[in-house]
């Protein structure tokens, strides 16, 4: 059996600012909190590059495609 290739997107449902951080959550499947704070921090410790990463991550990481519609 094939698995399907994993792909990383921002997610659309469960966003703050930008579904950055929630999108790495589930790519990695762990909960997207533990993703924020640990942004968060990263983000203090490096004197704000966390935010430009951010910013940049924002950019280039494509937002989650919208599910196809069901035909009733």
């Amino acid at each position: 059996m094939v698995k399907p290739i994993k792909r990383l997107y921002r997610s659309r449902n469960n966003q703050i600012i930008g579904g950055v951080c929630a999108g790495i959550a589930d790519y990695f499947e762990v909960d997207p909190v533990l993703v924020r704070l640990i942004w968060v921090i990263a983000t203090l410790f490096s004197m704000g590059l966390g935010i430009l990463a951010y910013i940049i991550a924002w950019i280039i990481i494509p937002e989650e495609p919208k599910a196809p519609k069901q035909k009733h």
